[in-house]
């Protein structure tokens, strides 16, 4: 039972690891909550994590080693994903000019987040690496004790054995990553509601992120293909 509950909870941390941190998807889902409403940033989450089921699958089957293989594909990588990063700033920047409040748009264009988060995470070195790496641990079977790697826990050796690329541990994963893009737009929306110049302060920072991160992106792959 402890086993299973470690292997569940470690996979929820690695979900949430893979999910929070700062970059272009968040800044693209906190735009999307903002400016279109708590069901887009939801819908912008799950492109992401649409765009990391398939690097699952890739990694599966093998296929994702193709592209660290090859140095220059991997830069242009970077160089398309910098571009629509680019992009896709330049929208949330007209966004920020438009929006003066948060607002709920409905259905209408309640696919745009997903559309832009699903091609920018596939075009994401950054998270195809993850999928080479730490993915590769997940799916590939075998067992990890944790308390062996944690000093304080070294008296109860075996309590919190992780069972890698066990259905319990994928869906915990998962489960996640679904657990931050329902909990963030939510308090982002929810801010929103009661602070007038919350969502056009969102949207220009969403702007500079992606727009920073575009900029980086292209450098390295043009330093790549040089």
């Amino acid at each position: 039972m402890l086993s299973w509950l470690s292997t569940f909870a470690v996979g929820v941390l690695f979900g949430l690891a893979l999910a929070a941190p700062p970059g272009p998807m968040n800044a693209i889902i906190a735009e999307e909550s903002v400016v279109r409403g708590f069901r887009s940033g939801v819908r912008a989450g799950g492109g992401a994590m649409a765009a990391d089921v398939v690097f699952f699958v890739l990694t599966v089957v093998g296929v994702a080693t193709v592209v660290t293989a090859f140095a220059t594909l991997e830069s242009l990588l970077f160089v398309l994903g910098g571009l629509l990063m680019v992009w896709f700033a330049a929208d949330a920047a007209r966004a920020a000019y438009a929006v003066g409040s948060y607002t709920d748009t409905g259905t209408e264009e309640s696919t745009a987040g997903f559309r832009k988060t699903f091609v920018l995470s596939l075009t994401n070195p950054y998270q195809l690496t993850f999928w080479l790496t730490a993915g590769v641990g997940l799916v590939t079977p075998g067992h990890v004790d944790l308390t062996r790697h944690v000093p304080a826990l070294e008296r109860v050796a075996g309590a919190a054995v992780v069972e890698t690329g066990h259905p319990t541990l994928l869906v915990g994963f998962f489960g996640g990553i679904v657990v931050w893009i329902v909990c963030f737009p939510a308090v982002l929306a929810a801010v929103g509601r009661r602070i007038d110049s919350f969502a056009p302060a969102v949207a220009v920072s969403s702007a500079l992120v992606l727009a920073g991160f575009g900029v980086v992106f292209c450098w390295l792959g043009l330093s790549g293909l040089s």
